[in-house]
């Protein structure tokens, strides 16, 4: 055969079997998909210390594991949930084994939305912030636990031809309406218990953005404070409202610089703060680490926030971005959390660890474009192959 006539042949092989891009003359797909490939060719697959994530791993299986659902969740990525648990189940012993086990057992799939595989992520971290369990002129910041009359209702429990879609809200006048704003909470109260009380309102509104804190009480101990709960509002990032008023200038759009200027500027601060009318309740926790929504401790470094509308909660993910400093981030990521933020498919927000403002400056720069491979049971893959391609 010629060298012409050998490349005529090969070529066309090498782009059936790439991970990347689909190949010019397929027709691009539309919506949600996940083309399958394989671990070779993932780059940096073999570098990763993937055995840091055999802790969390092994903490979603036992989630998981109490949940009685047929899929990992409502996601448009489909993974059965026996399928995974049969895997769960053969978790070695050793971790050094936990790479070749992932390799034996799951298949990496590249996602993609309407044929666009890149997309944004940031980052997050746990904060830290000062409280008290008693009230007092200098702890006079209520940290509302889940209200009393919140109520939350499925639509399609009532109209099965509607979707499925967990709402919030909350009784007047015989008709369930939607919760109090951010406004209205802050300004009148509600019926909630308190759990603990801060010193600053600055410093509890960038612990509900987080979703999670470690607060350090006056006796010097901590405790854990972990996300309970929303009014169902609709969420705006404060780095967009005060570029959008022009209070700041873009350069300076870092959650640190803008924890900065929000306490430089008090009284503004609360105006503009208003403006976002999603409010975050909390709960004291004994969990050894931030929980997600998930319901596990987050890792850091190794947990991710995605939206579960595209990528189920538990689904192990091959993160491909940069850090805030641009440097390359690769390696194997779990998703355990959402954000009111995190909106897409290929969309992800990095949990950075825990730490006070100068974790904060760290995670707060980090806003990159980047892609994710989804690991699916292998017996999956076969499915997703037909679905997507």
């Amino acid at each position: 055969m010629t060298t012409k006539r050998f490349l005529i042949f090969i070529l066309p092989l090498l782009f059936l079997f790439s991970c990347g891009e689909p190949e010019e003359q397929e027709p691009e797909p539309t919506g949600f998909s996940c083309k399958p490939c394989s671990f070779a060719q993932i780059a940096g697959w073999r570098k990763d210390a993937a055995e840091e994530v055999y802790d969390a791993f092994a903490l979603t299986c036992a989630r998981l594991a109490k949940s009685e659902t047929e899929f990992l969740g409502e996601a448009e990525l489909k993974i059965k949930r026996a399928d995974y648990l049969d895997i769960c189940q053969k978790l070695p012993e050793n971790r050094a084994d936990f790479q070749a086990f992932l390799e034996e057992n799951f298949q990496p799939c590249l996602v993609r939305f309407d044929g666009d595989a890149e997309g944004k992520f940031t980052s997050y971290y746990e904060a830290e912030i000062h409280a008290s369990t008693t009230r007092s002129d200098k702890y006079n910041v209520p940290i509302y636990g889940r209200p009393n009359d919140l109520i939350e209702f499925n639509p399609h429990d009532f109209d099965k031809t509607m979707p499925s879609k967990r709402l919030v809200g909350r009784v007047a006048d015989n008709r369930l309406v939607p919760y109090f704003a951010r406004a209205e909470i802050v300004s009148n109260g509600i019926d909630a218990p308190v759990i603990l009380w801060g010193d600053s309102y600055i410093d509890i509104y960038v612990m509900q953005i987080q979703g999670s804190a470690v607060a350090k009480l006056e006796d010097g101990s901590k405790v854990r404070i972990g996300f309970a709960d929303t009014n169902g509002r609709a969420f705006k990032g404060i780095g967009s409202i005060l570029l959008e008023h022009k209070a700041i200038r873009p350069g300076q759009a870092s959650m640190g610089k803008i924890k900065k200027w929000l306490k430089e500027n008090p009284y503004l601060a609360q105006k503009y703060l208003d403006k976002n009318q999603r409010y975050v309740f909390h709960r004291l926790s004994d969990a050894e680490g931030p929980l997600g929504a998930l319901g596990v401790p987050l890792t850091a470094g190794r947990s991710l926030a995605v939206d579960k509308k595209y990528i189920p909660l538990g689904t192990l993910l091959w993160l491909e971005t940069t850090g805030p400093e641009h440097e390359p981030i690769e390696k194997l990521v779990i998703a355990q959390d959402i954000g009111g933020a995190i909106k897409g498919a290929v969309r992800g927000d990095y949990f950075w660890g825990s730490g006070g403002d100068d974790v904060l400056e760290m995670a707060g720069k980090m806003h990159a474009k980047g892609r994710y491979f989804a690991l699916i049971p292998k017996n999956e893959g076969a499915n997703h192959a037909k679905e997507t391609d």
